[in-house]
């Protein structure tokens, strides 16, 4: 437990830092969105090399000698157990069948889905949910806030960063007890998100001139599909994105949890 709580304050305690550090950093932007841009393209950089040292050589391994269907079995388990937390944000949310639904899902796959490895309960038609506790603030009624680059955790706003302690400290891997299988699990749920993006990232860096800006823009347009269910409200809609930033295809933009999985490694 004193592990787990040291773990939690260390967690917070980067976050704040790296609002202190973007604090100081804030400059005129090319983009009103972006007051903390300075900051933003220094972490952003600071985020690419630590993901090519470090991150995109164990999703290429784990890519190159998984089976797909083990690497789909991890992906289920991993899911699987990010029910939980869903569940409990969706209640929180006032969405309170979504919230039983999700329950429902862990339940079903930790059982005759073999630990969650078989999505037993996507074919009984129970919906795989999405939520955390960034978008359960902003149900609440807080505001996004300017766009947030946290280091190694990628692209956020100031609300959703706010956020990140909470979400790990829900996570059942970061709270096992047992330090060399707590390790284990999380860089292999890492491994497997990364090597989802690994064709979109071939894509992306072929096919847009700012890389920067592409991620920005996209991330804020998926985050608000996602807080609004799909449904973004008008204002958003006014939102121009810099001419370089979208020249990736839309037909080859990774879908949302791949989207989730940029931002969380």
């Amino acid at each position: 437990m004193r592990a787990f709580q040291s773990r939690s304050r260390a967690f917070a305690l980067l976050i704040a830092c790296a609002l202190l550090v973007a604090g100081g950093c804030a400059s005129v932007p090319r983009n009103p969105e972006d007051p903390l841009e300075r900051y933003n393209q220094a972490v952003f950089s600071f985020n690419e090399r630590v993901d090519k040292a470090v991150a995109r050589p164990l999703a290429t391994v784990y890519d190159t000698f998984a089976p797909r269907p083990v690497q789909t079995g991890v992906g289920n388990f991993f899911g699987n157990l990010g029910d939980i937390w869903i569940g409990f944000n969706n209640l929180l949310q006032g969405k309170v069948g979504a919230g039983l639904s999700d329950w429902a899902r862990f339940l079903v796959n930790s059982t005759f889905g073999i630990f969650g490895l078989l999505d037993v309960a996507s074919e009984l038609e129970l919906q795989k949910n999405d939520e955390d506790f960034g978008q359960t603030l902003a149900v609440w009624g807080v505001g996004e806030g300017p766009y947030f680059v946290v280091p190694f955790f990628g692209p956020s706003t100031l609300r959703d960063a706010a956020a990140l302690p909470l979400d790990g400290a829900s996570d059942p891997v970061w709270r096992m007890a047992h330090v060399p299988t707590r390790n284990s699990l999380a860089g292999l749920r890492i491994a497997d998100k990364r090597a989802r993006l690994l064709g979109f990232e071939k894509t992306l860096d072929e096919g847009t001139l700012d890389k920067y800006t592409f991620t920005r823009n996209f991330h804020l347009q998926q985050r608000r599909a996602k807080v609004h269910d799909g449904n973004p409200p008008m204002e958003y809609e006014d939102f121009e994105p810099d001419e370089e930033a979208l020249l990736v295809p839309a037909a080859t933009q990774p879908a949302s949890d791949e989207r989730s999985a940029a931002g969380r490694l």
